[in-house]
């Protein structure tokens, strides 16, 4: 093939103009639950379901090292970061994570989410009206950073603008222009500030809590010894803030769902914990959150009877996977009992597949679930009026959200339960 037939087949546009739809609509026309295609200029081989899931999270076939574009290191991720990572080196980063799946690192910091939520709904009340994505995301950045030992100014500023940064790097990742221009000089403004409050604890200017992640980050040690750098450490610290901040998302998703389907909130104020667990599970389903996941071939591959070469690209199809009729039978429906029976592993992966504790599956998935869980309530709890607006969801942006951020109004706390609705 000649450089300009590589030019004509290769679909790193079409993937840009087409969003979610891109794999799904390839896998669509192909026979098995494999498809071949270009993009960056290799050869890649897309893959769905949960046979698929393990076989791109083996080591043996996939490695992450190298799948990732720099314009998604510089946004994201972070150069250097574990997402990076293979082998040995990837299994030695991974710990730092690990303490975050316990349940009771999780249960503290909804715990410090919760209560920052609680604060926060005494202002929304005092207000005109609230944009819920963006408040939802102060309230996540407050509530990490009290639980991860990242300090914060007191009267609210710092917390406002890292809130911002945060939601900028995930909102320009898979973009071009202005939202992805945004996202790398949030990435570079926020790498510099918590570098220097890793140096800072190192040389005991700055006071990191006793089992914080702050203060794992700063004593972590590699594979071969040595603690990590500042830069890198920060990224780390970053990789944990960003993805809490990022769970606004699914808070905004949370209310347009309740607005939609006004009966699930009887359910979620009655305090039921299964019903906000499948509540919780389907927000993550149902709504675009990743449209895939990449990484590059180890040797030479073939799946469902569709090959790709060493070196080239494996796409595994999230969104798609999330809206497969052969795993949820009606999987444009929104159903959270559907959750009420098991579902394994590798067939929900709105954060990946695979094992997090020791594969590429992001460890802060449990965070995210017990933070929807909670925040979940907390949204069903509230009396709030929606006035008109835009509430569409554009399956084209990367990332999609919904397009107003979720306006409410006459924002309180009822005396008695009354279902939100439209002004």
């Amino acid at each position: 093939m000649n450089v300009s037939d590589r030019l004509r087949s290769d679909r790193s546009l079409t993937a840009l103009t087409q969003g979610y739809t891109w794999l799904p609509g390839l896998l669509r026309h192909a026979s098995g639950g494999a498809a071949a295609t270009r993009v960056l200029g290799r050869p890649a081989l897309v893959v769905r379901g949960p046979q698929a899931v393990r076989f791109f999270y083996d080591e043996d076939h996939v490695h992450r090292s190298g799948a990732l574009p720099g314009p998604v290191l510089s946004t994201l991720f972070g150069h250097g970061a574990v997402h990076t990572l293979d082998g040995d080196a990837h299994r030695a980063r991974k710990r730092l994570f690990l303490p975050l799946l316990h349940g009771d690192r999780i249960a503290a910091l909804v715990e410090h989410v919760g209560s920052a939520w609680d604060d926060a709904v005494r202002d929304w009340s005092a207000a005109e009206q609230v944009v819920l994505f963006d408040a939802a995301a102060e309230v996540l950045t407050r509530g990490v950073c009290r639980w991860a030992g990242v300090p914060l100014d007191e009267d609210g500023g710092e917390a406002r603008r890292l809130a911002h940064d945060l939601v900028a790097m995930v909102d320009g990742f898979a973009t071009a222009g202005p939202r992805h221009w945004r996202a790398r000089r949030a990435r570079s403004r926020q790498e510099k500030r918590f570098t220097r409050l890793v140096e800072d604890v190192r040389a005991g200017r700055a006071d990191a809590p006793a089992g914080s992640l702050t203060a794992a980050v700063c004593r972590h040690r590699e594979a071969d010894g040595e603690e990590l750098d500042a830069r890198t450490a920060a990224v780390e610290l970053l990789n944990i803030v960003r993805p809490t901040a990022a769970v606004a998302w699914f808070v905004a998703y949370t209310a347009h769902a309740l607005h939609r389907w006004p009966q699930h909130r009887a359910r979620l104020r009655g305090g039921d914990l299964s019903e906000a667990a499948g509540f919780a599970n389907e927000v993550r389903r149902f709504y675009p959150f990743a449209p895939y996941l990449g990484g590059v071939a180890v040797r030479d591959l073939t799946w469902q009877g569709v090959s790709v070469p060493a070196g080239g690209l494996v796409l595994l199809d999230v969104f798609g996977q999330n809206h497969d009729a052969g795993l949820w039978g009606d999987p444009y429906v929104f159903r959270p009992e559907r959750f009420r029976r098991h579902v394994d592993r590798d067939e929900l992966i709105p954060q990946g597949g695979g094992d997090p504790a020791a594969g590429h599956r992001c460890p802060g998935e449990g965070l995210t679930i017990g933070l929807l869980e909670a925040l979940a309530q907390r949204l069903a709890a509230l009396d709030y009026t929606v006035p008109p607006q835009d509430l569409r969801i554009s399956l084209r942006r990367l990332p999609a959200k919904v397009a107003e951020g979720f306006v409410m109004r006459d924002v309180r706390l009822p005396a008695t339960p009354r279902t939100a609705h439209a002004a």
